[in-house]
């Protein structure tokens, strides 16, 4: 038997997106069992507004997640939608909450993961807006806000998002070349994975005169999209969603 790890990103769940979490569902139960450990690298949900927005659906998706942690253990990175997620949720979801970049050895392979959107600088107002929702102060901040109120701010900062992106350059989007470089050296490995940018690919990058390899992990707007990583290779994988 193959040992093997898997790794997902850029889900967006919400309740009104039955084919994606179907998706999700099934793949937690019929094959994430089987894995050495399941890796979520951010954006799990479309939009997090705090540990205290208890809904079905939430709970639902915590659910799954607990049964499937007693075969597999589960690893979460924040992603730019759900910075906000903290300890509570972790609980229930038995989820192991990891720093923004953390180094794992993946069958003799030092691996850095992270979700990825601190590598796109040259979108400059996101990173503004990262830079403030990272900081200690402002999370702190929103969570205090009455969840109606924190409803409405997330509700009006998708709609600037969704303008902004409409009127960036591809490239813009995307990881910038040299901090890709720079993460590759700060963690001293040859191999990342990361998601964010939504473009599922391998790539091949030149470090210190050397071959490193990024993994980009792919969104599940339209399929699941599933990293798998054994001794023996990595493979970027898709689920189709169901017709029913």
């Amino acid at each position: 038997m193959i040992n093997f790890t898997y790794f997902i990103s850029d889900l967006h769940l919400s309740a009104d997106r039955p084919d994606i979490t179907q998706c999700l569902l099934h793949f937690l139960e019929h094959e994430a069992p089987h894995a050495d450990a399941l890796y979520v690298l951010g954006d799990l949900f479309e939009v997090w507004l705090g540990d205290d927005d208890i809904t079905p659906f939430s709970e639902q998706i915590a659910y799954a997640f607990k049964s499937l942690s007693v075969s597999t253990p589960i690893y979460f990175i924040h992603g730019n939608r759900d910075f906000a997620m903290k300890k509570r949720y972790a609980k229930r979801a038995c989820f192991t909450l990891l720093p923004e970049q953390f180094v794992v050895d993946l069958y003799g392979t030092p691996t850095v993961l992270l979700h990825g959107d601190e590598m796109c600088t040259r979108d400059v107002e996101y990173m503004k807006f990262r830079k403030k929702a990272r900081s200690w102060w402002w999370p702190r901040l929103m969570l205090a806000l009455p969840l109606s109120v924190r409803r409405r701010i997330a509700q009006k900062g998708r709609s600037v998002s969704k303008n902004n992106k409409q009127q960036l350059a591809n490239d813009i989007m995307d990881v910038t070349p040299s901090e890709v470089i720079k993460v590759f050296g700060k963690h001293n490995v040859h191999r990342m994975i990361h998601g964010h940018t939504h473009r599922p690919a391998i790539h091949v990058h030149e470090v210190n005169g050397h071959k490193a390899t990024r993994v980009v992990l792919g969104d599940w707007y339209t399929q699941g999209s599933v990293l798998r990583v054994s001794a023996t290779g990595i493979e970027l994988e898709t689920r189709t969603f169901s017709s029913s």
